[in-house]
């Protein structure tokens, strides 16, 4: 029995993710213990039930039939997101909630699993090759669907969270070094666009020197410089029209001293709170910044400052710990799996869960932007729960079926 699990059942992963959701339960107690709103606490344990039960079922489906579904479900996702722009609920500026009766749920959390799996199951078809130009654009609008959607919520967050995913994908199914290339320096060359002329021309010589280092040809290099440049210059206008709030997000992020009662004020709480945890914390239940709600979002956005205030260097270093296993776990069984659709959608997957951790734990820091992503596991919410369960349950069918060509 003992030889059965430790071959055929990921107990790694299971046993990682659910330390993490309840910490994650502990963290939202404590977020909610001194406004007596216990309401949300209760609301996460019966998400995190629900959760567990989809883990384990989306956990012993067998493969091929998680392939068959993935298309299925990947346009049911890109339905349900023309909804939300019809008659999503509108929070803070973005309409990207579906909701009735006081239930409901960010579809997009769901969206990223079925294009990924979309993704891997369309590449995993023998006669697909992204050598060959129609097959390489008919995988990319797999991603530009679900993405353009978004974006027009607006939601910019879910959508840095696909064009992350998308990246690494394409590598772990053998595009060119060129194309990741052309693919990259245009965003690097946009964002440095925001921090001044000299380090727009430098982005921009180094993003030449690589285009015609990887070049296939000059002529291909000589059009993605341009592209790159017009990128670069145009971003200027795309800022102008961005939502105000996402604005200002921006410039606190270049410049947090420059609002620090408005825009800045969660990012300047939140690094209080996590310094002023010191090495072991200042015990549960016992935090200054997260009992007296210096932190708007902490039960959200910021929770892991609230952890990290409470339990200190340690418990901050043990939430890094666990998914620097869950991830580094999430690529060997990529890499051990044995069948094409298993290891795009194990890496793929994996690349959320890291970008959602790595986004957000930054955010607390203060290292980058905050663009409203929560932390998997940990932060409140049903929707984001249930499908992050639902992502591990998914990593742990890839182990359990990794020998399965």
């Amino acid at each position: 029995m003992i030889s059965y699990i430790k071959e055929y059942f990921d107990y790694k992963t299971f046993l990682i993710t659910c330390t993490l959701v309840l910490i994650g339960l502990l963290s939202i107690y404590s977020a909610t213990f001194n406004v007596n709103n216990a309401l949300n606490f209760y609301r996460q344990i019966i998400w995190g039930s629900i959760g567990l039960v989809i883990m384990l079922v989306v956990g012993f489906i067998p493969l091929r039939t998680v392939q068959r579904l993935s298309v299925p479900f990947y346009f049911l996702m890109l339905f349900i997101l023309l909804i939300v722009l019809v008659i999503g609920i509108t929070v803070k500026g973005s309409k990207r909630w579906l909701g009735v009766g006081g239930f409901g749920g960010q579809p997009s959390e769901f969206a990223k699993i079925a294009t990924v799996l979309a993704f891997a199951s369309y590449l995993s078809k023998t006669d697909v090759s992204l050598a060959h130009f129609k097959h390489f654009v008919l995988a990319l609008l797999i991603f530009a669907a679900p993405m353009s959607i978004i974006i027009m919520q607006p939601d910019l967050g879910t959508t840095i969270v696909f064009f992350a995913t998308l990246v690494p994908l394409l590598y772990w199914a053998g595009v060119s070094n060129f194309i990741l290339v052309a693919i990259i320096v245009p965003i690097i060359v946009a964002g440095s666009a925001l921090l001044g002329t000299t380090v727009f021309l430098i982005a921009n010589a180094l993003g030449a020197g690589l285009l015609y280092f990887f070049r296939e040809n000059r002529f291909a290099a000589i059009v993605v410089f341009g592209i790159t440049l017009a990128v670069g210059l145009s971003v200027q206008i795309g800022y102008d029209r961005l939502p105000l709030y996402q604005q200002k997000r921006i410039a606190t992020f270049l410049n947090p001293g420059a609002d620090l009662l408005g825009a800045g004020y969660n990012v300047v709480q939140s690094k209080i709170a996590i310094g002023s945890g010191g090495f072991l914390g200042k015990g549960y239940l016992k935090g200054t910044q997260t009992q007296f709600n210096y932190i708007p979002e902490h039960r959200t956005d910021f929770i892991f400052c609230v952890f990290g205030e409470e339990f200190g260097f340690i418990g901050s270093a043990i939430i890094l710990l666990l998914f620097s296993a869950l991830c580094l776990h999430g690529i060997r069984i990529a890499t051990l799996s044995k069948n094409r659709f298993g290891s795009l959608a194990a890496l793929g997957l994996t690349v959320i869960l890291t970008t959602h951790a790595f986004v957000n734990i930054g955010m607390c820091m203060g290292s980058v932007p905050v663009i409203g992503i929560p932390l998997p596991f940990l932060s409140y919410g049903g929707s984001a729960l249930v499908s992050n369960m639902m992502l591990s349950g998914l990593l742990m069918n890839f182990y359990t079926n990794r020998k399965e060509y």
